[in-house]
């Protein structure tokens, strides 16, 4: 098996192992984990060949995008309390002890080198973190603090990685020089992240189809990336605010068809470079054997010590941070995401688990230093924090759902009932109101207005049937019942149509180009209801 072999299995295995987690209720990027593991054991699979600069480049950005699509930055804005807790705070917090640890037990490293393990063993992985969670049905604001916490602790670890990285090579720090380095990179950042997205933006507008549009959206993360990093920014942060930006701005309110497209596109993306990552971590067990050979015992002591550092700082860090997020709630009486239990809390401080950027700094450690020597412990750093993925991917990713149930933590069914039926009700009266404005300034048959104002109800009732009153709510079956019959009907109208247009493609004489406009035209009917 060759390397473009492995990778397309990776990305079939990605597709068969979605709805196989669902089945057996297991998280789907543990399962891609495993199935990678248990490659790394087969003889006739090679050892992933890839260049450890381009990891992070190829993987992180369409993750990172594809998330943010699911968020907002008013979201952001409102969160920003719990955020900077535990995508800033709780990252220097970890480094800082991970460093101090390592330092003290691992023979032959540097204090650099050791913020260096801290700094990408400190951020939790945003995708496993969601993928995870997102599926175990906890309340909203707990999966928005997370994809928060995900979205921005790679940013601070990746530039605190570099900061150490920089330091254990030249053999020079300096605190003012790091933290304006920090400054200037998320600056860098933020700049080129808003200039590409309003450019993307813009460019979407001109391009106007929805399959263009679609193909610059692809473009938009990587551009992002790669610009800040040539800038000397954090490419990370570019691709989370150009995500943001065209997260409010890309598409207007009436392209349905780009949206559809879009998210059915980045749901693709998501699926299979997720499998991809979590694949490769775990194909990447080689290393730990190879790097592990002969010196087990005390290489196990110390992976072990770092992993429960990890683990507790993040406990240890998230118990107060908490209990201080929901006193400041009360007293402000701000609309912000916080755990409001002590058992949110738990699920998590277990739902730290880290993951794919762990593994591409590990690998990017370089080999050697300015003054010709190896890079302090090297070894033993990579042995480390695959230790750390693996221990926390694994462990917490297959124990989670366990402990969901058992501490009995579930999403706010009310609450979130209670928002779809406001939308619902803005969304009809939304619809009257242009009705009525367009009854205003053109004639229309009363027969036909009275289906109209039917329509605009009809629109409420079936996102949120709570808005029908009692008197109403058995008219408004019947009606419903009627609207369903027909909609039945017109998709089998629809369905002979696309079945007698595709059979005319394989016909002689019919040119294939035509008969696919055609069918596109039908298919975009039956999306807009006929």
């Amino acid at each position: 098996m060759d390397q473009l072999a492995l990778f397309f299995s990776l990305m079939l295995a990605a597709v068969i192992v979605v709805p196989l987690a669902e089945r057996v209720n297991l998280p789907s990027p543990v399962l891609m984990t495993l199935l990678g593991g248990v490659l790394a054991l087969i003889p006739q699979v090679p050892n992933v060949r890839i260049d450890p600069d381009l990891i992070l480049p190829l993987v992180l950005p369409p993750l990172l995008y594809a998330a943010v699509q699911r968020t907002s930055w008013r979201q952001f804005a409102a969160n920003r309390r719990a955020i900077f807790l535990l995508a800033v705070a709780l990252v220097f917090v970890t480094t800082a002890a991970v460093a101090a640890v390592v330092d003290a037990v691992v023979p032959g490293i540097t204090l650099a080198a050791a913020f260096t393990l801290g700094a990408l063993v400190a951020p939790p992985d945003p995708v496993a973190a969601t993928a995870v969670a997102g599926r175990l049905g906890l309340p909203r604001r707990m999966i928005s603090i997370l994809e928060g916490e995900g979205l921005f602790n790679d940013v601070t670890a990746i530039v605190l990685y570099h900061v150490a990285v920089e330091a254990a090579v030249s053999g020079h720090f300096s605190v003012p020089h790091a933290l304006l380095e920090f400054v200037l990179s998320a600056v860098v950042a933020v700049a080129v992240g808003l200039v590409l997205g309003w450019g993307a933006n813009k460019l979407m507008g001109v391009v106007g189809d929805p399959t263009l549009q679609v193909g610059l959206s692809l473009l938009v993360p990587f551009a992002s990336y790669a610009l800040a990093e040539e800038l000397s920014g954090s490419g990370v942060l570019a691709v989370l605010t150009s995500g943001l930006f065209l997260a409010e701005y890309a598409y207007a309110a009436d392209d349905v068809t780009a949206r559809l497209a879009g998210n059915t596109f980045w749901d693709i993306v998501d699926t299979l470079v997720t499998g991809i990552a979590f694949g490769l971590i775990g194909l990447e067990l080689h290393h730990v054997f190879s790097v592990g050979s002969g010196n087990w015992g005390p290489m196990t002591r110390h992976a072990a010590l770092v992993v429960a550092v990890v683990v507790g700082v993040r406990l240890l860090w998230l118990l107060p941070a908490a209990w201080i997020a929901r006193r400041l709630h009360k007293l402000r009486d701000m609309d912000e995401d916080i755990p409001m239990t002590w058992r949110e809390t738990v699920i998590m401080w277990w739902s730290g688990m880290r993951g794919v950027a762990s593994v591409a700094l590990a690998l990017a450690i370089p080999l050697e230093t300015h003054h010709d020597g190896a890079f302090p412990a090297r070894a033993e750093l990579l042995f480390i924090a695959f230790a750390v993925v693996l221990a926390t991917l694994v462990l917490q990713g297959l124990t989670l759902p366990w402990l969901v149930a058992r501490l009995g933590v579930s999403s706010d069914i009310d609450a979130e009932h209670e928002l779809e039926h406001a939308l619902a009700v803005r969304a009809m009266a939304a619809a009257r109101n242009r009705l009525k404005e367009i009854e205003q300034s053109e004639p229309i048959d009363e027969e036909l207005s009275e289906m109209l104002h039917r329509r605009a109800f009809d629109l409420g009732a079936r996102i949120s049937p709570d808005i029908v009153d009692e008197e109403r709510r058995e008219s408004h079956a019947r009606r419903l019942k009627r609207v369903r019959s027909l909609r039945r009907i017109q998709d089998d109208m629809m369905s002979a149509a696309r079945h007698e247009v595709l059979a005319a493609r394989s016909e002689p004489g019919n040119d294939p180009e035509v008969v696919d406009r055609v069918l596109r035209h039908l298919d975009l009917r039956s999306i807009r209801g006929g």
